[in-house]
């Protein structure tokens, strides 16, 4: 089975933080939904809402058991920003995951971006984590997420 870290990074690349890549087919009522798979691995990222949201991912092994899971909350500061604004400056950020040392669960430590800066904090390691994502406009907080998660047994 391919590493879990690696995965994560391949998976992520190619839903959500992709622009270009389309929504499967709702889980959930009015639920947006991605899913990845690479060889025995399946990932699945589901959530709610806009430029306030909250979901989820979960990693299936090839007996389609989940073995690892993140919740998330993010939530838009500044209301004058709509949910595609939010979008075109996390997006980028999220495209960067695993370019550096950070356990890859969201984007990079941080990234600038113009005038948008992106910051992702987490404590802990795959097994067992929690962590916290904010970006700035011109130094002015317009966005933070909550996430937890780790090893699903």
């Amino acid at each position: 089975m391919k590493k879990l870290d690696e995965f994560l990074i391949e998976a992520k690349k190619n839903t959500y933080a992709n622009g270009n890549v389309k929504k499967v087919e709702s889980s959930r009522v009015n639920s947006y939904d991605y899913e990845y798979t690479d060889g025995d691995m399946t990932y699945h990222d589901t959530y709610f809402g806009g430029v306030n949201f909250i979901g989820e991912e979960v990693v299936y092994d090839h007996y389609n058991t989940p073995i690892w899971a993140m919740n998330y909350y993010g939530i838009t500061h500044n209301k004058e920003l709509s949910e595609e604004a939010i979008d075109n400056a996390l997006r980028p950020a999220l495209m960067k995951v695993g370019e550096d040392d950070i356990l890859p669960l969201r984007g990079p430590k941080e990234f600038t971006n113009g005038e948008f800066k992106y910051v992702f904090n987490v404590n802990g390691n795959l097994d067992f984590f929690e962590g916290e994502e904010t970006i700035y406009k011109n130094d002015e907080k317009i966005y933070s997420l909550k996430c937890h998660g780790g090893r699903v047994i």
